[in-house]
């Protein structure tokens, strides 16, 4: 026989473990400085500069291609490894 209880489902196991985290932890404000020294560093940037970089269709390829050869790079190391390991077993 199993552990768990027959008359429990998942969403009430979940709605539990909610129940006691949310009892167990409290919330925690942030050291003002903090705040106020990532407002200053954190800034949007003006319209302008967003039209123009997502204008520049030369980078935005750049930027494509690079994502990606680095996906068919990571796939192919894949199942190179997975090719490996599966002639061993």
């Amino acid at each position: 026989m199993s552990k768990r209880s027959s008359n429990r489902n998942p969403e009430e196991d979940i709605q539990f473990l909610e129940a006691h985290l949310a009892g167990t932890l409290k919330p925690l404000a942030p050291p003002r400085e903090i705040v106020q020294r990532l407002g200053k560093r954190i800034q949007l940037p003006n319209r302008e500069r967003i039209t123009a970089s997502l204008s520049d269709w030369n980078r935005m390829f750049l930027i494509f291609a690079g994502v990606i050869s680095g996906m068919l790079l990571l796939i192919t190391v894949a199942r190179a490894f997975y090719y490996l390991a599966g002639r061993r077993g």
